[in-house]
């Protein structure tokens, strides 16, 4: 995904270096689903899974460790309450109780953060949430609650990563996806379409299509959509899925394949009153 800052008043951010980040600690207990250890070599923001669709306490302490060793920011990646399906289902929550389990998965992420010599420098919905905010006030609304507690608590506020018009950034958020195909509004192709990845068509494999649409994204300031039209995207921050095979080696290959376009590196946003991420993503095509 891409990241396109903007500020309090909802003009973009001039473009600088390029972000990489990726979704991290997405495992449970003995079970582990993305390598954090190699991705963390590569990226340099994780989203890390905060306990309600993925990850434990054990695997929070742990990806924030190293994400601090290795010099990468810390993300809280917060969820619906939906292990069994990966905060992937859809579900309709009271704003004060989702507000609620938000608060409660970024404080538990920036605490170990905070232990580990860090702190939690963004807020990124996952799944069905992110997805939902984008068109849901009352769903985007418990987001800005639990933003405004944190901000209450700790005296700083955090940028919000979303889908473009989210209503969670004040509509001023969007994101695409490097492997995954867009429609033609703002909004992923959806996961159970089987066009919503990028093919391995004309001669090219997968990896070569994911590589393209990173830098036309990085570089080129756009991308192709799923019914044939460009997109324009100006690209701050690009995101792989660490939940995908060869996730590691394919985020290396993007990196490389940016430097070798001339795109340098650097994480793209910063803790601002009232700032939002416009988010673009690596792996997946747009509406």
């Amino acid at each position: 995904m891409t990241h396109e800052a903007v500020d309090s008043a909802g003009a973009v951010v001039t473009h600088g270096p390029v972000d990489l980040n990726a979704d991290l600690g997405e495992g449970f207990g003995r079970w582990a689903l993305t390598d954090d250890e190699a991705l963390l070599k590569v990226v340099t923001s994780a989203n890390v899974a905060c306990g309600f669709h993925a990850g434990d306490p054990s695997t929070m302490r742990r990806v924030c460790e190293l994400a601090v060793a290795r010099g990468v920011r810390i993300g809280a990646q917060v969820s619906y309450r939906d292990l069994a399906g990966f905060g992937r289902r859809a579900m309709d929550v009271p704003r004060a109780e989702l507000a609620d389990e938000l608060t409660y998965q970024l404080g538990a992420l920036d605490l170990f953060a905070r232990a580990a010599g860090g702190q939690v420098g963004y807020l990124k919905p996952h799944g069905a949430l992110y997805n939902r905010v984008v068109f849901d006030e009352e769903q985007a609304g418990a987001v800005v609650d639990a933003l405004l507690a944190y901000r209450a608590a700790e005296g700083r506020a955090l940028p919000v990563l979303g889908l473009p018009g989210s209503a969670a950034a004040g509509r001023r958020g969007s994101r695409a996806a490097g492997g995954r195909r867009g429609l033609r509004g703002p909004r992923l192709h959806p996961r159970r379409d089987p066009a919503a990845a990028l093919p391995a068509g004309r001669g090219a494999a997968r990896p070569e299509a994911v590589l393209k649409q990173a830098v036309g994204m990085a570089r080129d300031g756009g991308t192709v959509a799923a019914d044939g039209s460009r997109i324009a995207v100006r690209a701050r921050s690009l995101c792989l899925h660490g939940d995908n095979p060869g996730a590691a080696e394919l985020a290396g290959r993007v990196r490389a394949a940016l430097e070798g376009a001339g795109v340098g590196w650097r994480p793209s946003y910063e803790s601002a009153p009232g700032g939002a991420d416009r988010t673009a993503a690596g792996g997946r095509r747009r509406r």
